[in-house]
């Protein structure tokens, strides 16, 4: 995830004008009142705290203040950020505080410190920089219990008080990938997901997408962010769409097949990047004794068949797609069939409805550290019958990050805009690592095309004068549990 997204460290005037845009039929959650609004703000920054606490407090010194890979932060790093950020844009920008710290500032600021320079900076203790988190949050509560949250638009609806809750949480699931990197002794546990549902093996591999505009984007869900706006109709021809993401055990037919040795496969800069980086798996698999195994938070195990495959780069999962006689959706595709429903010709918040996200919807939060089964949640399913979209794992989608038509950058440009073009490929759904409170069905992540430790897979997708077949697994009228 490209989180130096959510680390800027500007802090715009609090009149800053939020973005305009037309209507959107998407509808608008339900109204709060004030005293309302203020519990369920507390509420999420109080869970996004414990949930800090928990990647934190669960390793010692050595291993907060330790780089466990160049592609990420050292976990003591993302605990001062999360306050330093939470410092800027509450306690300064919406109430006007004086700085607690200004000389830790530069320190903390993404744009100035690429990660691999972050464990080289004075950066607080471990020690310190609970503290200083702790004393920033509870000035933060404070401030929340006196504010009127209207009057201005980063006080509208909460708006501000709900970026930071989802950025801590996106860091949350940054640390989470962190663990992932790190050696050593098991750190974190969580009980597994429930087993496939019964009807898992009996799913048709495919569903019909049928062609026609709907509204992607949102003007009215109060605490999306700029990417995700404006709202606007999108034309959509038909296609099909894979009913769950692509299996470990589809997976292992491309890499049995050879898919790591045909260049016929690969678009010619992942072929580059393949033999380059030496890649003929998905990233903590190896092969043992005849067996494929993989790493999963410290714990060596068989790579189980019916999961949805995971760590794997924008290139990997491309490559599979053309080998399957296919290609991955684009995002337009994606969302399509994640949130318009037929019946009514809306768009939703969710797959599954208006409502937010419960553990009979999909896998989020952390409350497992794994994808569950393919097929999983027929609750969560779209109107089209597509399962598992919301969490498990980010997938993988076609389109390069590109602004909306209408788009403006707000309340910095340094979430969204410096981010735009084609070094960039947008990733859909959330994972398990994903709270309820950063996933919807407009939100947006992107990533370099070579990213693998981030929790992504995919799904793939064809044109409906296609047969779906081709290549060496193309799917066709199977199963899903066939397909996997």
């Amino acid at each position: 995830m490209i989180d130096d997204a959510r680390e800027a460290g500007t802090t715009p005037p609090a009149n800053t004008p939020a973005p305009e845009a037309p209507t959107s039929d998407t509808p608008a959650p339900e109204a709060l009142t004030s005293e309302a609004l203020r519990e369920a703000i507390a509420v999420e920054l109080l869970a996004a705290r414990a949930r800090t606490a928990a990647l934190t407090d669960c390793v010692g010194d050595h291993d907060l203040t330790a780089q466990h890979s160049p592609l990420m932060s050292p976990l003591v790093w993302d605990l001062a950020h999360i306050g330093n950020q939470e410092e800027l844009w509450l306690l300064r920008n919406v109430g006007g505080r004086d700085p607690m710290h200004p000389e830790i500032d530069p320190l903390y600021d993404a744009f100035q410190h690429p990660r691999a320079e972050r464990p080289s900076l004075p950066l607080l203790p471990p020690a310190e920089a609970r503290a200083y988190a702790g004393e920033v949050r509870g000035r933060v509560l404070d401030l929340l219990a006196a504010s009127p949250l209207e009057g201005a638009p980063l006080l509208t609806a909460g708006f501000a008080f709900g970026m930071i809750a989802q950025h801590e949480q996106q860091h949350d699931e940054t640390m989470l990938i962190t663990h992932q990197l790190r050696k050593g002794e098991p750190a974190l546990a969580a009980p597994p997901p429930p087993p496939a549902p019964a009807d898992a093996a009996a799913l048709p591999a495919e569903v019909l997408i049928p062609a026609g505009p709907f509204t992607m984007g949102t003007d009215t869900e109060p605490w999306a962010l700029d990417n995700e706006r404006p709202a606007h109709r999108v034309e959509v021809p038909a296609f099909r769409l894979d009913t769950t993401p692509v299996t470990n055990g589809a997976y292992l037919r491309f890499i049995a097949d050879g898919g790591y040795d045909e260049p016929h496969w690969w678009t010619p800069e992942g072929w580059a990047h393949r033999r380059g980086a030496g890649l003929n798996a998905p990233l903590f698999w190896h092969r043992e004794d005849g067996q494929w195994l993989r790493r999963r938070f410290g714990v060596l195990e068989p790579v189980p068949l019916d999961e949805p495959v995971l760590h794997v780069s924008w290139y990997e999962a491309d490559a599979y797609a053309r080998w399957a006689g296919r290609r991955l959706p684009t995002e337009a595709e994606w969302e399509k069939a994640a949130r318009h429903d037929p019946a009514t010709g809306r768009s939703r918040r969710y797959p599954w409805g208006d409502g937010a996200p419960g553990p009979e919807h999909a896998n989020l939060g952390q409350r497992h550290l794994r994808p569950a089964p393919a097929g999983s949640y027929p609750e969560g399913r779209s109107p089209y019958g597509v399962r598992q979209l919301m969490g498990d794992v980010w997938e993988w989608t076609a389109s390069d990050l590109t602004p909306y038509p209408g788009f403006r950058a707000w309340p910095y440009r340094e979430y969204s805009e410096v981010f735009f073009g084609p070094e960039y490929k947008v990733l859909r759904g959330g994972c398990f690592a994903v709270a309820p409170v950063a996933c919807r069905g407009t939100f947006r992540n992107w990533d370099y095309p070579v990213r693998r430790q981030i929790f992504a897979g995919f799904r793939t997708a064809a044109d409906i004068d296609s047969d779906g077949g081709g290549g060496g697994g193309g799917q066709g009228t199977r199963s899903a549990a066939e397909a996997g």
